[in-house]
């Protein structure tokens, strides 16, 4: 017995069944990999949102707090979206994310900025996480995709597995009224 397993038996009253094994994930490597970014975009944006100012003086930026608070909220939103249902979305707005944030530091590679060789190293984890990010949608999108073909035609259903004639005799047989709750006949041509 695993780990896992002793431990999802501690909630499980008496009666309940024991899990013995537990099956293998639904989620796949691109979906784990979605996850991770998603909590490093929450993690960086409070990060950006909390202290701009230690980012802006690492990387010889200052006066671009504004900016980098603005990134901080937008980070937010990618690891929300990452975390969620529909992480496509959240992944490849990340792939977008990555080439602002490459925009906003390239003006610190002018030759008056002390902190240079910050801003080099900046760029170049901005690639790589680009390019984490490129393979983790590019995984998160073949994985989740819709089987693309003719549209379905749904049209000959009803819904029903009988078939709407039958459904329909079910219910005057459910709702007829019981012989014990009817009205007797005499009040019954009274009402009438």
């Amino acid at each position: 017995m695993t780990y896992l397993s002793k431990l999802s038996n501690i909630a499980h009253s008496e009666g309940d069944p024991k899990i013995l094994k537990s099956g293998p994930s639904s989620l796949g490597a691109a979906d784990r990999l979605a996850r991770g970014l998603g909590w490093f975009s929450i993690g960086l944006g409070t990060m950006e949102l909390l202290a701009p100012g230690v980012i802006t003086r690492a990387l010889g930026l200052r006066g671009r707090e504004g900016l980098v608070r603005a990134f901080g909220i937008r980070e937010l939103g990618h690891g929300v979206m990452s975390l969620s249902v529909d992480k496509q979305v959240g992944v490849w707005s990340r792939i977008a994310g990555d080439a602002l944030d490459i925009a906003a530091v390239l003006p610190g590679l002018s030759p008056s900025n002390r902190k240079r060789g910050n801003v080099e190293f900046a760029l170049l984890m901005l690639a790589g996480i680009t390019a984490l990010d490129l393979a983790c949608a590019q995984g998160v999108s073949a994985r989740h995709a819709r089987p693309r073909g003719a549209a379905r035609s749904y049209a000959g259903r009803s819904g029903f597995p009988r078939g709407l004639p039958e459904a329909r005799g079910a219910a005057r047989r459910d709702f007829s009224t019981p012989p014990d709750m009817q009205a007797p006949p005499a009040l019954a041509r009274a009402v009438a």
